[in-house]
């Protein structure tokens, strides 16, 4: 993706994540139809379904060479991440859309042959917007936003967990994990994947983990983090797959091999 190219892109994308969380915003109050999908908690509204299908038709209208990996069933059918490929959660937080109808996000990440390329999660009702381009570093609205901090230490940090407490889960040694929340400052819990990764990169959280993300879940993030200069990969330090189900951690270096070696245990 030459500079020129991503630029047009990028100009592209924002307009049509600012148009469609102003629309979210115009109907925020309007009635819901709401849907479950993989369990009674996994829900999914027409406003997930109908933003997506308005990037598909933006996208596919604009660049048609481009293809979409999304959550709601517009995108296309991959087994890799060759050529240019959009990466898109249209609601990211739709527990959150519907029980508070805040604290989600649109969240958009643009690959270029699996090279993350252009980001944006944008925190629909506050409008506020994350975004960055490779090698340009990233941005909260107009303000850049400063590497993280290099300095900071486990017992200084705050780390968001998610989906770790369960009986259920039986993929992680619930007792490190124990060890892990009694070492750190502080714990958190936002709902909303994208917004947790915008956390990171503005800097005023340390550290991410979660037992079950999927490629629109964190594309967009992935891409912020790593122009702040932290780092993204599954919860055993692995890299990434984009095309199915991870694990994750994702935050500051400084805390991540730590965090990773002697907390992280997966069975």
């Amino acid at each position: 993706m030459d500079i020129t190219n991503r630029d047009q892109i990028y100009q592209f994308a924002k307009e049509w994540v600012l148009e469609a969380g102003e629309h979210i915003r115009n109907v925020i109050d309007e009635p819901l139809t709401i849907d479950t999908k993989s369990n009674p908690n996994d829900l999914v509204t027409q406003m997930d379904r109908n933003t997506e299908e308005y990037f598909a038709k933006k996208i596919k209208g604009t660049f048609p060479a481009h293809k979409l990996l999304s959550e709601e069933g517009f995108g296309d059918n991959l087994e890799t991440l060759d050529g240019t490929v959009w990466i898109i959660d249209p609601i990211d937080g739709t527990m959150n859309f519907v029980h508070q109808k805040r604290n989600f996000a649109i969240s958009v990440g643009i690959y270029q042959d699996g090279v993350g390329e252009i980001a944006f999660i944008y925190n629909v009702m506050e409008d506020i917007l994350y975004h960055a381009k490779k090698g340009q570093g990233a941005f909260k609205d107009i303000v850049k936003l400063p590497k993280l901090d290099e300095k900071v230490t486990l017992d200084q940090s705050i780390l968001l967990i998610n989906s770790l407490w369960s009986g259920e889960n039986k993929r992680i040694n619930h007792e490190k994990i124990q060890d892990l929340v009694r070492k750190v400052r502080g714990t958190r819990s936002y709902g909303s994947a994208a917004l947790e990764f915008a956390g990171i990169a503005e800097g005023v959280l340390d550290g991410y983990i979660s037992m079950k993300l999927y490629p629109w879940d964190f594309a967009a993030g992935v891409i912020l983090i790593e122009e702040v200069g932290g780092t993204t990969s599954q919860a055993n330090g692995k890299a990434l797959n984009f095309l199915t189900e991870n694990t994750v951690f994702s935050g500051n270096f400084q805390i991540a091999k730590e965090i990773i070696d002697n907390y992280i245990e997966l069975k």
